[in-house]
């Protein structure tokens, strides 16, 4: 009886059925098309930071260190749960003297190259080449290369140019095709050239000597799984070195798998909540229905179990639908967001990332919840007598239990979460943003009627004459539960938005800020290697008053580096001229327990006193003003922590930083490992820079770069990378107007007979749309209005959250709420265009004969 009942009631009413399969089919689309979109960002990103610490998941080479044959990279990269793979040839050259530059009174700065060969699609897999200047490696390409700009400017060429290379078959001469960022990482300056290439200059045809993997998960007993097996596929006699689960690079990518599985879990409940509200307002529309088969003779377990066939019908249909249109739009995104991720920051997305696990989440959710939705009204409704079925319902009724328990838990809740953030503990971070949408969300009925009053009063001025404006107000406050949860859809997509406006915002305001202060010179001498700093060598003082002594140099700024201990914590120890420092370069306090930033170098000359960063007061679990232990070579000495502050280059490692005196009293380190300069104003700047490089020539250790060129460079990556981010929040608030469309639709299906009564008494066609038009508008309004509240207090707390490790100050998302604003109203607008146009279309006398 059950499945006649639901399959007579489902094909008797195909429109409202259709409507009601479809938000399962959104649900389940949103869904599984962003689990598969985020997996696949999140790899190309992970990459890209790999990239940047000159890393990869997995390196293989051959015990021997001799190249092998290329045909062991198909095994490795057929080993199941690798991600990416990429092989290469790489040699060092080693170059004659004065082959640089030619002239014997010099010694040429660079003395040896690495000359690596590789797949150009397969490398842009598993490493990043952001390629400032020409283009990147193409398939094909012959006598080619993409070299570094430091080594551009030793051999002065630019991209177009050519220059000489020793090869196993004599000297060649190669073009530059493209130029990338300085080298900052260990090691000999790279020339980068095809594999074909590479084995032909080596006269080493068809052999590799290293293939890079990058794997899929970065769960570590996974990890070590998919790495055995790589040693298995390979045999004994190749070396398997891989990125070890506890450091600093592994951390970091942990961290960004969870804001990623965050941005999943908001794309669930999205998913979630156009199924659930959609069906569950068809199912409080058929109470009178329940309650008429209730009249006739049927029990409870018969009302149910025709909701759950119902449910379980549509759950199944839409949801074979939602996975196939939902990998359809994961992998039409990928494939337009390709260009431009290769566009911004050199990467190439892979083929969609599809995870056993979120096939099955997906086919749960979009069954289950559809089955719960229908199930939970349907247990109220056939819990009442049949005759109170019958009653027409009083819509106002439903606004008086607004304010019950759901209201004080949400309130309780909200207020919660804002101890939590008041508290500036980052534990609670997490815990207080998911109080705070859950109370907003229990407290958002009994918020809407006020918001909608607000709005739907400025729409009743612009529609003064039709009075279409309090219509469309009256219409969404009869059901404020069911606004609410339309709502709260839309709150989770723009909330995104402005948090992550927030977020980014904060952190260009910052960085830009950190970078022009700590990296803002006119030149910087830069180590082969950046934070690395224990594998650089530095030079003697008499590099640093050489350049003093240029005519035009203003003030000259050197950091030394020592290794030292707190406890069982290793932390990096930079030397500083007090007086000096601050004014070529400088840090950003985030606390001092002195007056002000003067008198905190001026103590550092004085006394046994550091800066630490955030890193080493969230590892030390020291505060402001403590002292603390520091291992010497000389011995155990106590200094006093007078402030905490930051600079970029060792924002992620934990550091602290003293005088130059106590450096070389305490650590005997008086080793320049990095130096900066400005020039007095009004100086011939070209003149200086060529003295200044003929200072240079002496010390080939560091490379010579214009302060403006770096800070540029830095900012485009910067940029970059948050333009990614943005596509991928950006396709987050696309769920919102499905919701809305959903809501809109199906409320017209309900008001049929209701909208008939209207033009009966003379409303017009463009009244009824209009009327649409404004509930749509008026609920656009309320979900940004939530949306904006909850992004900007999520938001807050991100920036709160960093701000432990790195000095964050917080910026209002101007921007962000400008986004927020518009995307809501143009999602209201858009999602009114086909109901409005449904109800305008009505025919009165059909309309008025409808049940």
């Amino acid at each position: 009886m059950q499945i006649t009942l639901a399959a007579r009631y489902l094909g008797g009413r195909k429109l409202r059925t259709t409507l009601t399969t479809l938000a399962v089919v959104f649900g389940v689309l949103v869904l599984f098309g962003m689990n598969i979109i985020l997996p696949s960002m999140l790899a190309a990103l992970q990459v890209n930071a790999l990239a940047a610490a000159g890393q990869v998941d997995v390196t293989i080479t051959h015990v021997s260190g001799e190249p092998f044959d290329a045909a062991v990279f198909s095994q490795a990269r057929s080993v199941e749960g690798v991600r990416a793979a990429s092989a290469s040839l790489n040699r060092t050259v080693n170059l004659p003297a004065n082959f640089v530059d030619g002239n014997p009174g010099t010694p040429d700065k660079v003395s040896a190259l690495a000359l690596v060969g590789v797949d150009p699609y397969d490398a842009k897999t598993v490493r990043s080449y952001p390629v400032t200047e020409g283009r990147y490696l193409a398939d094909g390409d012959q006598a080619a290369a993409v070299i570094s700009r430091t080594l551009a400017d030793a051999f002065s060429v630019k991209a177009g140019g050519t220059f000489r290379l020793p090869t196993a078959n004599g000297t060649m001469d190669l073009t530059v095709v493209g130029i990338l960022p300085p080298r900052t990482v260990p090691g000999n300056e790279e020339v980068l050239v095809t594999l074909a290439q590479a084995q032909a200059m080596a006269d080493q045809p068809g052999k590799i000597n290293a293939i890079d993997l990058n794997l899929d998960s970065n769960e570590e007993a996974r990890r070590n799984e998919m790495v055995a097996n790589v040693e298995a596929a390979l045999g004994e006699n190749y070396r398997v070195g891989y990125l070890l689960s506890g450091s600093e690079m592994f951390a970091s990518l942990k961290l960004g798998q969870q804001v990623f599985s965050l941005f999943a879990m908001l794309a669930l409940f999205m998913g979630a909540f156009i199924i659930f509200n959609t069906f569950r307002t068809i199912v409080v529309e058929r109470r009178r229905d329940i309650g008429l088969l209730r009249a006739i003779g049927a029990n409870r377990q018969t009302i149910l179990g025709l909701i759950l066939v119902e449910g379980l019908l549509q759950g199944v249909i839409g949801t074979a639908a939602g996975l196939f249109l939902g990998y359809l739009l994961g992998a039409g995104i990928l494939k337009v967001a390709s260009p431009v991720m290769s566009q911004f920051i050199n990467l190439r997305l892979g083929d969609p990332v599809i995870s056993p696990g979120i096939v099955g989440l997906s086919v749960l959710m979009g069954v289950g919840v559809t089955v719960l939705a229908g199930l939970i009204p349907a247990l109220n409704a056939s819990a009442v007598t049949p005759l109170e079925a019958l009653r027409p319902s009083a819509a106002e009724v439903e606004f008086g239990r607004q304010t019950g328990p759901g209201f004080v838990a949400g309130a309780a809740l909200t207020t919660l979460s804002l101890l939590a953030l008041y508290s500036h503990e980052v534990a609670l971070v997490g815990p207080g943003a998911l109080l705070f949408l859950i109370g907003l969300v229990l407290m958002a009925p009994a918020l809407v009627r006020p918001i909608a009053g607000v709005f739907g009063s400025l729409l009743a001025r612009l529609y003064a004459r039709s009075g279409t404006g309090e219509l469309a107000q009256g219409n969404l406050t009869r059901q404020p539960s069911r606004v609410a949860i339309t709502a709260s859809a839309s709150m989770l997509g723009l909330a995104i938005v402005v948090a992550a406006g927030g977020l980014v915002t904060s952190l260009t305001v910052t960085l830009s800020d950190v970078m022009k202060k700590s990296l803002g010179s006119d030149y910087l001498f830069i180590p082969p290697s950046i934070a690395l700093w224990n594998s650089n060598l530095g030079s003697n003082a008499a590099f640093a008053e050489r350049l003093r002594a240029v005519p035009g140099v203003s003030d000259v700024s050197t950091l030394r580096f020592a290794s030292t201990a707190v406890g069982v914590n290793s932390v990096s120890l930079m030397g500083i001229d007090p007086v000096m420092f601050p004014r070529v370069s400088g840090l950003r306090f985030q606390e001092n327990v002195l007056s002000d930033e003067a008198a905190v170098y001026q103590t550092l000359g004085k006394e046994r006193a550091l800066i630490a960063n955030g890193a080493f007061m969230t590892l030390t679990g020291a505060h402001a003003g403590d002292t603390v232990e520091l291992v010497t070579p000389n011995g155990m000495y106590s200094y006093r922590i007078v402030a905490v502050g930051a600079d970029l280059l060792n924002a992620k490692i934990t550091t602290a930083f003293i005088s130059q005196a106590n450096m070389q009293a305490d650590f005997d380190r008086a080793e320049d490992i990095f130096l900066q300069l400005n020039l007095r104003k009004g100086v011939d700047a070209a003149a200086a820079e060529k003295a200044i490089r003929a200072v240079a020539a002496d010390f080939p250790q560091f490379n010579l770069i214009a302060g403006r060129a770096y800070y540029d460079s830095m900012m485009a990556q910067m940029n970059s990378a948050f333009v990614a981010m943005y596509l991928v929040l950006g396709m987050l608030a696309l769920p919102s107007l499905i919701a809305m469309l959903n809501t809109l639709a199906i409320g017209v299906i309900e008001r049929t007979r209701e909208i008939g009564m209207i033009r009966a008494v003379g409303g017009t066609q463009q009244q009824v749309g209009r009327m649409v038009l404004a509930e749509a508008l008026i609920l656009a309004a309320i979900g940004t209005a939530f949306g904006l509240l909850a992004g900007l207090y999520l938001g807050y707390l991100a920036v709160m959250a960093m701000d432990s490790f790195f000095p964050l100050g917080y910026a209002f998302p101007w921007l962000g709420v400008i986004a927020a604003i518009a995307i809501g109203l143009l999602f209201g607008a858009l999602a009114a265009v086909i109901p409005a146009r449904q109800a305008a279309r009505l025919e009165v006398v059909k309309a008025l004969r409808y049940e």
